[in-house]
């Protein structure tokens, strides 16, 4: 009885580490609108408006290129209009300092910094390099201003109605 309590144990830990290489392989060949089945819109890639994407389910914002030195500019798009959605955050920085961080908060000096959310410094889902992502679901209503940690004049901020 032991020895099948083990086996079960060893098959689900395989299981479930064989799912997150797969993840990670699907990832690096498909965009996340792709593995997740859905389809991105023009109006929530690279657009530096504000994105009214109210109900889609899920929404990317981009990491621009150059995302350092951009301010409001760096996420994209940026400000994001949202009913309970799903956010994935991807990396898509190519400059000389493409680590990047997407912290809840108004700044580094908000003493609520990072409780809703954080992609971290490290970590899985540390922003660390070009396509790498990080994922957040809001359930409530509310405004939700972020910033990178690293460079603190990125800002983004996730509008989430009822």
């Amino acid at each position: 009885m032991l020895f099948n309590r083990k086996v079960i144990i060893y098959g689900i830990l395989a299981f479930a580490i064989t799912s997150i290489m797969a993840s990670s392989i699907v990832n690096d060949k498909l965009s996340i609108g792709e593995v997740l089945g859905q389809q991105a819109t023009d109006n929530n890639i690279n657009n530096n408006t504000a994105a009214d994407t109210t109900g889609t389910g899920m929404v990317e914002v981009s990491i621009v290129p150059g995302a350092a030195a951009l301010g409001d500019k760096a996420y994209s798009p940026n400000p994001i209009n949202i009913k309970g959605d799903m956010v994935v955050w991807t990396n898509d920085d190519t400059s000389d300092t493409p680590f990047h961080t997407v912290t809840f908060g108004s700044g580094p000096d908000d003493e609520n910094k990072g409780q809703e959310f954080d992609s971290g410094l490290t970590g899985t889902t540390a922003l660390v390099t070009k396509g790498t992502t990080f994922i957040h679901t809001f359930d409530a209503v509310g405004e939700f201003p972020y910033f990178c940690q690293l460079h603190p004049t990125m800002i983004g901020k996730v509008i989430v109605t009822g």
